[in-house]
């Protein structure tokens, strides 16, 4: 990939990359922000990847184009039968008609593209973001990061190497009552927190069973397969059915399931790696003549940090109860010394010790006003505007989820998966990038990684 940088470089100029700080903290009103010099100067995105979460993507940037001065300038996917329905949602909601685009490369090439946001296949995460950063673009990548713990690491490195900030769609990261939750857990509490649990029970029926097939000719095979090894074209294997199949997905666990890791690791403030995973399970309630799903409905995960600390994760594919008293099914829950969270979305709670009732938690300040970032509209766009004032910033520490946070949560999943798949527990050496490595076994090593189909290959140096 051609290395070409951005056209213009303002961001480095501008006020707030002196002031080290984000828009929204500073509270200033859109008028305001239009005189900070650079805040002028409009920022060009792309899209790639627009059908299922690529369709959110484009609707919070697209309600982000006045407050952040923004453009949608690109539409990218494989598939060009989503073009005209989504290139109408960025008309109806900005007045501007974008270009539709199905090769990336191309967008790459684009020197008026300052960043792109990503929302293809887990397959293409990293290959993606490591071509955007050579090309001089900043990166928000949907989860989980990357498909496999290796190319993750190098998703950093690249971010690194060209200077680019690189946020993971972990949006948690930029809820206000999580952010308090977990500021209520790290100054402790409920004292030393030594357990987090997260939960992902989403029932799902079977998507069937289908022979393979010519490819739909809107769509262009084999840039959508990509890295991935190759395989016929089959219907039941594509359009987010890839989640459920190794070469393209990580199933449930690494679906729904990041967000709840990241909630889960930042609870128990470990930005390390752990020492020891044991996941198992399997696929329930689905006759396997009728749906050629390979990942497990069903799984249970548990880890184990350096000194002693747990992390379990429990994904429920089945009919399932809710768990605790806010009825949780997709949530977490943290176990400390004297007392125990509960944080199910925004909502949360604590108790102390046996005690029946929450002396802590969100509903205790609802009634509280709260500074507005004015610049900020509702809607979960929270998390893509702190993208854009960390670029506009040019400090990776401005982002609430830089890529070196979200590989970390995005790991526990992959983790998780290979100790499935090989039906034993996994002792993990994670202290540095150069230990990324499982103790004294090769064939867990192996699928630390994947075999690139060429041309579409992560390379050793990015």
């Amino acid at each position: 990939m051609q290395k070409n940088y951005p056209r213009r470089e303002f961001i480095k100029k501008s006020a707030l990359a002196g002031a080290g700080v984000t828009i929204g903290a500073m509270g200033l009103s859109a008028k305001s922000y239009a005189a900070i010099p650079g805040a002028n100067e409009r920022l060009n995105l792309a899209v790639i990847g627009i059908h299922g979460q690529g369709q959110t993507h484009i609707n919070n940037w697209c309600s982000l184009k006045s407050s952040r001065n923004i453009r949608v300038k690109t539409l990218c996917d494989a598939d060009e039968q989503w073009f005209d329905s989504r290139a109408k949602i960025v008309v109806d909601k900005t007045g501007e008609k974008p270009l539709t685009e199905w090769d990336m490369r191309k967008v790459f090439d684009d020197k008026e593209i300052d960043a792109v946001s990503i929302a293809m296949p887990n397959h293409w995460h990293a290959l993606g973001a490591i071509w955007a950063c050579q090309a001089g673009k900043h990166v928000y990548v949907e989860k989980p990061a990357s498909h496999d713990v290796w190319e993750g690491r190098k998703m950093i490195e690249a971010a690194r190497k060209y200077n680019r900030r690189m946020q993971v769609g972990f949006q948690n990261r930029s809820i206000s009552n999580v952010m308090e939750a977990m500021k209520f857990l790290h100054n402790g509490g409920i004292g030393d927190v030594f357990m987090a649990r997260g939960l992902c029970i989403k029932p799902r029926d079977s998507f069937g069973i289908a022979k393979d097939s010519a490819p739909p000719a809107t769509l262009h095979y084999d840039r959508w397969l990509g890295p991935a090894t190759y395989r016929p074209y089959n219907e039941k294997k594509g359009h987010y059915n890839w989640h459920w199949f190794w070469d393209t997905g990580n199933g449930d666990t690494g679906n729904q399931g990041p967000h709840q890791f990241d909630i889960a690791r930042w609870g128990l403030n470990k930005n390390e790696h752990p020492v020891s995973v044991y996941s198992h399970g399997g696929v329930y309630g689905i006759d396997p003549k009728e749906c050629a799903q390979e990942t497990p409905n069903t799984q249970t995960s548990i880890f184990k940090y350096e000194d002693g600390k747990m992390l379990e994760f429990e994904t429920r594919g089945r009919y399932s109860n809710a768990e605790s008293s806010l009825d949780i099914r997709i949530g977490n829950m943290f176990y400390g010394t004297e007392g125990y969270l509960e944080l199910n979305g925004s909502t949360w709670k604590a108790f102390r010790r046996r005690e029946e009732k929450p002396f802590a938690g969100s509903q205790k300040s609802a009634d509280v006003k709260k500074p507005v970032d004015p610049l900020t509209p509702p809607g979960g766009t929270e998390h893509y505007a702190n993208f854009i004032d960390a670029i506009r910033s040019d400090h990776n520490n401005d982002l609430h989820c830089d890529i070196n946070e979200g590989f970390f949560s995005s790991s526990l999943p992959l983790l998780a998966n290979i100790s499935y798949r090989l039906s034993r527990e996994l002792k993990f050496m994670g202290g540095s990038r150069d230990n990324e490595k499982f103790v004294n076994d090769a064939e867990a090593d192996a699928m630390l990684t994947r075999v690139y189909r060429p041309p579409y290959v992560v390379p050793n140096e990015v």
